[in-house]
């Protein structure tokens, strides 16, 4: 053991007692990544696991950058070549500009929250994200909207990822669909629902789609979304 000796209070600056309350909580196995995590949040880098993140994570989402970074560290563990073009093609990402997390408030303790993140991100089937969804109501209670709304846009990467879509943005009244460079979805399709429906779709470039409908909260924009992806399959 070690005794840890510090000034009064109000000569510690707020930073500092941020810290020593860290240390204080540090009392259990991943400890040292949870001061780190802490430690990257009073410096300034963005919250690691909440709404207001930074850098490539605010770009991408926290469950695409995980996704990215297992994979860039299996091949370096393996001794293989990173291959970009694999990497970029990781899964779609979907930005519907909601919350999509698990807030503290809900799961206290990071390194559960860290190990649901994966286990959410790492689901391949609807039925694997149910079960789940059942658990996490048993053991923690009725799900906040923020993790209805990671579970919604898990689910509809799900149904992008295989027809080859990279990426897709809803707003409050118009949204966009990005395709990767070999989509797997026949050109007659799209081409007949923009015939059909020139008021609500629109080409913007060889691998872009806009569309235009009312969507002034998340579940209309989750709505919208599964709609299109059922008439893209």
């Amino acid at each position: 053991y070690a005794y840890l000796l510090t000034p009064q209070q109000k000569k510690i600056t707020k930073d500092a007692i941020k810290r020593l309350e860290a240390l204080e909580s540090a009392e259990s196995l991943g400890a040292g990544f949870m001061l780190a995590t802490h430690d990257l949040e009073i410096r300034g880098a963005g919250e690691l696991l909440g709404q207001e993140q930074s850098g490539n994570m605010e770009a991408i989402g926290f469950n695409l950058y995980m996704e990215l970074l297992e994979r860039a560290v299996k091949a370096m563990k393996s001794g293989q070549s990173l291959d970009w073009d694999e990497l970029e093609q990781a899964g779609s990402e979907i930005d519907c500009h909601v919350p999509t997390l698990i807030p503290e408030t809900f799961v206290a303790d990071v390194n559960t929250r860290l190990l649901l993140y994966k286990r959410i991100a790492g689901a391949s089937t609807d039925e694997q994200l149910k079960q789940l969804k059942v658990e996490m109501i048993d053991r923690f209670g009725l799900l906040p909207e923020p993790v209805k709304n990671l579970f919604r846009v898990t689910e509809l990467k799900l149904k992008a990822s295989p027809i080859g879509i990279k990426k897709i943005e809803a707003h409050s009244s118009q949204g966009k669909i990005e395709f990767e460079a070999k989509p797997k979805v026949e050109p007659e399709r799209i081409i007949k629902m923009i015939r059909q429906a020139p008021r609500h779709y629109k080409l913007a470039g060889s691998d872009k789609i806009q569309f235009y409908f009312e969507m002034p909260n998340a579940e209309q924009r989750f709505a919208t979304i599964d709609n299109i992806l059922s008439e893209l399959t």
